[in-house]
């Protein structure tokens, strides 16, 4: 899953992404609220951080800009400010949680993986689609209750395609989701991994996870 910090204190900024890179999530940081509003219009992401103490332009300005212009990824608020006028402010301008500095970066990461399973219509940490199942705690998945081996990508797809289910994905929204901002995308690599991930999920082609979709990208639906 795909994260945007906006965050102003480059130390906090760098042991946040260390924490949530190690929880098994991709993060793209910003310094300031004008540039994370640009990477929010630019990119796709399943959720964002941002602190409310931004210089410039505020978190608060930030996450109603984001509101107005219809992009409804969840929104987690960074505060040092604990009353509780200013936790309304925020949840009214559009955010949908919020955590009061100084805080436990285990809460942190639970708030996000509970906000995510949330917005992806689940109650736990276990994600199942008919036969298939992914625990985004342990990352494991599993076809009918046996392990499947999976690599990096392999297992970013799939996860991508279980917090999706029924939905189209284009190879340039898979190829963003899967790789970093600087890191050059190929969308021949995302067809590989579409075929390997098939073969794995379903080497005896009885589920047929995933439907292409000729000219428009994939679709991950699994009868239970």
């Amino acid at each position: 899953m795909k994260l945007l910090l906006i965050e102003d204190d480059p130390s906090l900024v760098a042991q946040l992404s260390e924490k949530l890179t190690q929880a098994g999530f991709y993060v793209d940081a910003s310094l300031n609220g004008e540039e994370g509003l640009y990477r929010s219009r630019e990119y796709q992401y399943d959720l964002a951080i941002i602190d409310l103490g931004l210089p410039n332009m505020s978190g608060i300005e930030v996450i109603t800009q984001l509101r107005k212009e219809n992009i409804t990824i969840p929104i987690l608020v960074l505060t040092a400010r604990s009353s509780w006028q200013d936790k309304v402010h925020a949840l009214n301008a559009g955010a949908d949680d919020y955590l009061v500095k100084p805080f436990q970066l285990e809460e942190l990461i639970a708030r996000v993986q509970a906000m995510l399973r949330r917005a992806g219509g689940y109650a736990n940490s276990e994600l199942t689609q008919g036969p298939i199942k992914l625990d985004l705690h342990s990352q494991e998945v599993l076809v009918h209750d046996n392990s499947v081996s999976l690599t990096a990508f392999e297992y970013k797809l799939v996860q991508y395609f279980m917090l999706h289910p029924n939905k189209v994905a284009s190879k340039a929204v898979l190829a963003d989701y899967l790789y970093e901002e600087e890191l050059e995308r190929d969308s021949n690599v995302i067809e590989v991994l579409v075929a390997r991930l098939r073969q794995k999920l379903d080497p005896d082609n009885q589920i047929k996870p995933i439907e292409t979709l000729r000219g428009r990208g994939y679709r991950f639906s699994v009868k239970a």
